[in-house]
This record gives structure tokens, C-alpha cells and sequence, in this order.
């Protein structure tokens, strides 16, 4: 089939068979690496939520519950607990469209609020944090019937004393809280014990919409960039080979019914150049013959 065609459809097609091959081997791993681009992304802008979760954990320990402490004999303030506050800033956090799919969770094994209950998966990741002290954060995906999500972690520990006056025992507790919550859970806490692991999470689907259109820009980039070459490339094909080839051509058939006057004009000093200097070479010679036999004729 390909010798019925001409020079230029060959080439275009050439072109166009490097393009899709191209494309399609690259395929799988463009996708991963986008995915990877995307998951790292998202993975510091989670970072960044849960440094922001920690300083306001350690603001309110600091600030807020030594201001407040003296009151709680008489109610319970909520905003005295760093994990309450926390959450309470996340949320607001989340009415932001960029932070709309985010979800934040300090969970533990023997919370005091009972919202705050780890599951099985996140009881195991916080056994790990207690087991591997260097571990300092684990992140990845994890499927819900709801759907896989990605989540990234890290172990929340007892660093401030202050936290003991509520969870060391029910004695010391506030009776207030012990209202609350009950005497039950959220006791029994010691300084630097690890008691729970930040989670901030969100839809795996986010990721992989963010690295498809990712792919579909920079794949709709390159094959406008090859469109434009394979353009290019048929213009400069048909400027300096197949035009000066359809010169020759025309010359060539002129030169073999007879007419020697015509002449083959070099243009360049390319392939396409020496072709000219040989068809000169092979006319010269055909006049050459053609003196010869006239003469031998009229001898």
C-alpha cells in the first residue's frame, strides 16, 4: 500500500504512527507519574493542616485553658480542649472551596468523646506509632464502602501537663466533665504517651481527577506541538524535496523526448543538488552520443 503513495503521505503518515505509538507506550507511565505529582501535592497541603492543628492543640493547652480552668467547676467549656478546638477551627477551615473535601480526625483508642473512637484501621496504624518511636507519619490509601480515600497520619502524644488534670484520673477530672462524658473513657493518660494519631484525609477520586487532567493538558500539549511539526515538516518537504524533485522529473522527461535546450538549475548543494549534477552529467553525455551519431550519419 505504502508504495502507491506519495513522498509526503508517507512521511505524514510516519509522523502520525510516531505520535500514537509514542503516546500510548508513554501512557501508563505519564499517569503514574502525574498521579505520584498529584499525591505529593495534596500529601504537603494535608502536612501543612496538620501542623496548622497542632499549633492551635498547643495555643489552646497555653493560652486558652489556664485563662478557663478556674471556670469549669461550675461548666464545662468545651473550647478548653485543644482537641475540641482543633476540630472546631478544621471545620471552619472546610467551608473554604479548597478545603471543602478534607476531613480531620484525632483518633484514639480510649477517647473521651466517643466521635473521636479510632476503628480497627486507624487503632492499628496508632499501635505502629507506639511500637516504631521513629515513626513519624504514615500516609496512604485505604478503601470505605463509601469509596478509597487517601489519608496521611501522625502520633499525637501528651507533651503538656496541663492535659492530665482532665485524663489522668476521674478524681481529678473536672466533675463537669465527668458529667459530660462520663468517668468511663479518656483516663488513664500519662505524660509523652502517645494517646491518639492526627488523620486528615480526603477521596482518592480527587487525586486521580486532579493527575487525568493533568494528562489531558499535557497530552492535548504535545500533540498540538507534533500537529504543528508534522505541519512544518510537509512544508519544508514539499519546499525542498519534492518540488525540486517534480523540476527534475518534468526536465528529465523534456530532455528524453529530445529537447536538449532545457537545463537542470542546481538550487542546492544537498542530495537534492547532487541528483541535479548527475542528471547534467547524464545530459551532457546524451548530447555527447547524439553529436557523435549525427556525425556518423552524415560521414
Amino acid at each position: 500500500m505504502l508504495k502507491n503513495l506519495k513522498l509526503r503521505q508517507k512521511f505524514t503518515i510516519l509522523l502520525l504512527v510516531i505520535l500514537v505509538v509514542g503516546m500510548s507506550s508513554s501512557g501508563l507511565a505519564l499517569s503514574a507519574l502525574l498521579r505520584q505529582n498529584a499525591t505529593n501535592e495534596i500529601a504537603s497541603r494535608a502536612l501543612t493542616l496538620i501542623d496548622t492543628m497542632t499549633s492551635i492543640r498547643e495555643y489552646t493547652l497555653i493560652q486558652i485553658y489556664p485563662e478557663l480552668s478556674l471556670k469549669l467547676e461550675e461548666k464545662f467549656l468545651p473550647q478548653v480542649v485543644s482537641a475540641y478546638s482543633a476540630r472546631e477551627v478544621f471545620e471552619i477551615l472546610r467551608k473554604k472551596p479548597e478545603y471543602r473535601d478534607f476531613f480531620y480526625k484525632e483518633a484514639a483508642t480510649n477517647p473521651t468523646n466517643l466521635r473521636d473512637k479510632a476503628d480497627s484501621f486507624e487503632a492499628n496504624i496508632l499501635e505502629r506509632f507506639r511500637k516504631e518511636k521513629d515513626l513519624k507519619q504514615v500516609n496512604g490509601f485505604r478503601s470505605l464502602p463509601s469509596g478509597e480515600i487517601f489519608y496521611i497520619s501522625r502520633p499525637l502524644s501528651i507533651s503538656q501537663k496541663a492535659c492530665l488534670q482532665c485524663h489522668n484520673t476521674p478524681e481529678t477530672a473536672p466533675k463537669t466533665m465527668i458529667d459530660l462524658f462520663g468517668a468511663v473513657n479518656g483516663f488513664g493518660w500519662h505524660l509523652n504517651e502517645i494517646v491518639a494519631a492526627q488523620f486528615v484525609s480526603l477521596p482518592a477520586s480527587k487525586i486521580i481527577e486532579k493527575a487525568h487532567q493533568s494528562s489531558l493538558l499535557i497530552i492535548g500539549l504535545v500533540s498540538a506541538i507534533f500537529i504543528v511539526v508534522i505541519l512544518l515538516v510537509n512544508i519544508f518537504l514539499n519546499r525542498q524535496v519534492i518540488l525540486p524533485l517534480k523540476r527534475i522529473t518534468r526536465i528529465a522527461e523534456e530532455v528524453s523526448t529530445g529537447h536538449l535546450e532545457v537545463d537542470f538549475e542546481q538550487v542546492s548543494n544537498d542530495e537534492i543538488g547532487n541528483l541535479v549534477k548527475a542528471f547534467r552529467r547524464m545530459k551532457l553525455s546524451l548530447e555527447m552520443a547524439m553529436k557523435r551519431i549525427r556525425s556518423h550519419t552524415n560521414s
